[in-house]
């Protein structure tokens, strides 16, 4: 069976937070070079990446993640609906640069946008996955979080690369590993960055391990690295090992997809 990894760029990896839809370029071209790396090991990859300054900050300024709001006012000139269709496009703009990273090395990609074929929100959405285990060998499939589609009242909401991954990972066939590449931290620390001197790198976390990580509720609409942690271990209870590491050090990303001993969290039991 051919082996695939499930690799999730975290959006404030390659994406500058404080600067609206602004790419980190030199960090997307590493993370691309790390891809090549990976393939060259004849794995493939499924590629799934957040939104970062690109989707999060007008999807909190319209509510988007609650779905319609029916009578709500907003600080900004847009309808609720309007502000949905931004944000896809938004999101297709830094698609866009993701593809472009990777065909500058000639990896064959293709991208496939949630909302043209997924609807709902959370690891239950629905969706054909049939579209990313029937890809060729050797093209990394691409995804990313979205603004999808829902079923009445809620019209639409906010579905996460973090829940994509989760359904990727375990109904994928051949997938043994998830990854997930993170901006400024190493993995999951028992204190957010720079709030106390007593903050370690939690190097195996269990479920009932105490970690408090950093949300930037500002602008985060999707759960920070709660979600990541919850949602990777729906994925390592179903055996499949599951990776936080930084996506801006050297080679950390290709060692995490190959299996080999890097610096960053895993899950445990």
């Amino acid at each position: 069976m051919r082996q695939r990894v499930v690799l999730k760029w975290g959006g404030g990896l390659i994406t500058e937070k404080g600067q609206l839809k602004t790419v980190r370029e030199e960090v997307l071209n590493d993370l691309a070079q790390q891809i090549e790396q990976v393939m060259e090991e004849d794995i493939d990859v499924i590629l799934v990446h957040g939104a970062g300054s690109f989707g999060h900050l007008k999807a909190k300024q319209y509510r988007l993640a609650e779905g319609h709001v029916e009578g709500a006012t907003f600080d900004g000139p847009l309808t609720q609906d309007e502000a949905v269709t931004d944000v896809r496009n938004d999101m297709l703009a830094l698609n866009e640069h993701v593809l472009n990273a990777l065909t500058r090395l000639d990896i064959s990609a293709v991208s496939l946008a949630p909302h043209q074929w997924a609807r709902n929100t959370g690891p239950s959405f629905e969706g054909d996955l049939s579209l990313f285990r029937d890809a060729p060998k050797g093209i990394v499939v691409v995804t990313h979080g979205d603004v999808v589609d829902c079923d009445e009242p809620k019209r639409f909401g906010i579905l996460s690369g973090d829940d994509l991954v989760v359904r990727l990972a375990t109904e994928l066939p051949g997938v043994n590993r998830l990854v997930f590449a993170m901006g400024g931290v190493e993995g999951v620390l028992s204190q957010p960055p720079g709030v106390s001197s007593e903050a370690y790198l939690i190097e195996r976390l269990t479920e009932n391990m105490f970690f408090e990580g950093e949300h930037a509720v500002e602008m985060d609409v999707t759960g920070g690295i709660g979600l990541k942690v919850n949602r990777g271990f729906l994925v390592h209870k179903q055996g499949i090992e599951v990776l936080l590491v930084s996506g801006e050090h050297a080679q950390r990303v290709t060692q995490a997809c190959l299996g080999q001993q890097v610096r960053g969290t895993k899950l445990a039991s």
